[in-house]
């Protein structure tokens, strides 16, 4: 639902009254019933109003020293955007937003804000914070319903003459690329698939983030100068060196993710029928297989099917799985529901949709007959000590097997990091995982070569990955001042 432009008078007299915040508890998201919404791939939460976005961000105490903003990984000024929201200054609150994070519409939708800025909000401490997630991606959507010649686009500087590389389109490369070319560098992002987004586009669904909004929010950066070109391996195409010796790039990031599935090392993994969450979700969410025989790509749509894994991924791929026709969905996860990764949001909207949750199960063995499955194998868990993560550790209960009927298996329990990085930049220095190692501001071993975001940390959240980026450009920048201008 896009947000109502404000009136003309909306923001208010040149004289500004003092702040009063709201003590209103804090304004619920609209969204779409669970028995609709698990039918269809149309987005799950609605979105604030104007009345609602104006209402929740009078809840805000305009704190004089903004705890909220330490907790962003961007260091988005978030008291001045919800200021500018109560004004009804709305063009300015889009402007403060994009001066630190050019995808806002996406970020508000998908960045886990509950772990991060919202934690710090001086309500949380004794009640609920301000809803600055939903906020924020009530002014993304504000801008997206603008004019293009009316939406924010942040200044550029004046041309440098450098030429920078981007591998990779995801959320590090895309806030990596808006960086470098607001300091005025000429920047070309290289995706390997044929459309740019990453994780945005191939792995979040449709109802949790709509791909207009990607495709949308992707386009202004390509306004300011940013260039993307798709079906470029860096690997196979060219690898980093041909970038900046044969191609002429002054300094490269490497934001390719870590999109290696893992898998279980279980017996039956190799039946048809078995997915990994990267294969399910691609092939729905970027192929468009959920319109087959529309679109080229078919996927298979299970009677029963387990989903094994208990982050957002998992999620994703079992509430996928409901709206291709699932009867029944179990999530099989050998923790319990407090030791999830996932979102709460996520859990929730998962549950109300009809998701069976098994927890303290551990798959053993998938089953299969005439080479499908037809089965998974479970043994049960108990919780010990805590481990390295600090969760409690799952114990095996000795001869507690017991089978689940299903015919497909959906693998999400991580990814890692890609070898064919390995074939473009052999002298790269990475960990014993195939991470790239860094230094705190993304330089790696190689001189102009720089890396941020899951290649380097292994999977982590948007926003992370955003501030990878951003913080890589600013280092690649310096470090690109300190040569002579290309000719």
């Amino acid at each position: 639902m896009s947000p109502v432009e404000p009136d003309a008078g909306a923001a208010g007299p040149a004289e500004k009254p003092r702040h009063r915040p709201s003590r209103a508890p804090r304004t619920p998201m609209p969204e779409r019933g669970a028995a609709e919404r698990a039918q269809d791939f149309d987005e799950v939460a609605l979105g604030y109003t104007e009345e609602m976005a104006r209402a929740e961000a009078a809840r805000c105490l305009q704190c004089r020293n903004a705890t909220c903003i330490e907790g962003c990984p961007v260091n988005i000024d978030i008291k001045s955007f919800i200021g500018h929201i109560i004004d009804g200054e709305y063009e300015k609150g889009v402007a403060v937003l994009k001066e630190r994070n050019a995808l806002p519409a996406m970020c508000g939708r998908v960045c886990p804000q509950e772990e991060q800025c919202e934690i710090a909000c001086v309500l949380a401490k004794k009640g609920e914070p301000v809803a600055i997630g939903r906020l924020e991606r009530w002014l993304g959507d504000f801008d997206l319903a603008c004019e293009l010649e009316k939406r924010c686009v942040p200044e550029i500087a004046e041309p440098t003459g450098f030429r920078c590389a981007i591998v990779g389109s995801g959320p590090a490369g895309l806030a990596c690329a808006g960086e470098l070319v607001r300091l005025g560098h000429k920047v070309t992002i290289f995706e390997s698939l044929h459309a740019p987004g990453g994780v945005l586009t191939y792995g979040i669904p449709e109802f949790r983030l709509p791909k207009a909004i990607v495709e949308a929010e992707i386009f202004m950066l390509t306004e300011m100068g940013v260039e993307i070109v798709t079906d470029a391996v860096i690997g196979a195409t060219y690898t980093l060196d041909e970038l900046m010796t044969e191609e002429g790039y002054d300094a490269v990031f490497i934001g390719s993710g870590a999109g290696l599935p893992v898998f279980l090392g279980v017996p039956g993994e190799n039946l048809n029928g078995v997915y990994s969450a990267n294969e399910f979700l691609t092939r729905v969410n970027l192929m468009g297989a959920y319109e087959f025989p529309k679109s080229d790509t078919p996927v298979a749509r299970g009677r029963k099917v387990a989903v094994i894994g208990g982050g957002n991924v998992a999620m994703d791929s079992a509430r996928t799985a409901l709206r291709l026709g699932a009867e029944e969905v179990f999530l099989v996860y050998r923790r319990t529901e407090d030791e999830m990764p996932a979102r709460r949001e996520e859990v929730h909207h998962a549950r109300e949709e009809g998701v069976e949750f098994k927890m303290l199960c551990s798959p053993s063995e998938i089953l299969g007959r005439d080479g499908f499955v037809t089965g998974l194998v479970a043994t049960r868990m108990a919780l010990g000590e805590p481990d390295d993560s600090g969760r409690r550790a799952p114990v095996c209960v000795m001869d507690s097997e017991f089978e689940i009927d299903c015919d497909i298996v959906i693998v999400a329990v991580g990814t890692r990091a890609n070898p064919l990085l390995a074939q473009a930049a052999p002298d790269l220095e990475r960990s014993s995982r195939g991470y790239v190692l860094t230094d705190d501001e993304g330089a790696t071993n190689i001189p102009g070569v720089f890396a941020g975001g899951d290649i380097v940390t292994g999977a982590a959240t948007v926003i992370l990955a955003m501030g990878a980026g951003k913080t890589s450009a600013h280092a690649m920048d310096r470090w690109l001042a300190g040569r002579s201008r290309a000719v």
